[in-house]
């Protein structure tokens, strides 16, 4: 975004406008969204957003890496020190709550690499696959140190993002399903505990919601 002055009210209004194109965006697509649309669900005049955002274009490619900036931030810093356990614990329970907090962003990501991620080509291909890389060698090094079972990491990290954003993707199906109008806080945390429980074991290490306190 521009950035000609860093006032109050800038950062108000570019919060407004991120989290209306959010919903325009991940309701109607890039090419059905548009920035008159984004600019009326903000509450703002048009040529406003375009000041803060630039383009249409701009800002759809601003959402979808801030989306996935949120649901990796948990693996950014890891290190072959770490207990892989507690690590893939709170990656899957970060993902989960983003999945609760942020549906509609998640929402959008689905959109767009459903659609071929005509946007996201150059960054799936670049930025993601060497994020993914380095951290799949750390969980090959936890292998071969006999912290977890020598399952394949990129496969694993496959699962977490699919299994955890599930939950906001197809949301209208978990709902069909379970016959109820939207999840509680037991219900994530009961879908959260379970994919804890299945995936750590998966990989030979235990959950905290497996964990038996000593007699």
């Amino acid at each position: 975004m521009n950035s000609v002055d860093s006032t109050p009210t800038r950062t108000r209004n570019e919060q407004l406008i991120l989290e209306a194109a959010e919903r325009v965006f991940a309701c109607h697509g890039y090419r059905g969204a548009s920035v008159q649309a984004i600019a009326e669900a903000a509450g703002l005049p048009k040529s406003n957003v375009l000041y803060y955002v630039g383009s249409k274009r701009r800002l759809y490619v601003t959402l979808l890496e801030r989306m996935m900036g949120r649901w990796n931030a948990m693996l950014d810093d890891i290190r072959v020190e770490d207990d892989p356990a507690e690590v893939l614990e709170a990656f899957i329970r970060s993902k989960m709550a983003l999945s609760r907090s942020h549906p509609q962003g998640s929402r959008l990501f689905a959109a767009e690499i459903l659609g071929g991620a005509p946007f996201l080509q150059e960054y799936l291909h670049g930025e993601l696959r060497d994020w993914v890389q380095a951290r799949a060698r750390v969980f090959e090094q936890w292998a071969e140190r006999g912290l977890m079972d020598p399952v394949d990491p990129v496969w694993l990290i496959f699962l977490i993002w699919s299994s955890t954003q599930h939950y906001a993707d197809f949301e209208a199906q978990v709902l069909g399903i379970t016959g109820k109008e939207s999840l509680s806080d037991a219900d994530y945390e009961r879908a959260t505990d379970f994919l804890c429980r299945v995936i750590l074991k998966g990989c030979g290490v235990k959950s905290a919601a497996d964990a038996v306190a000593p007699v």
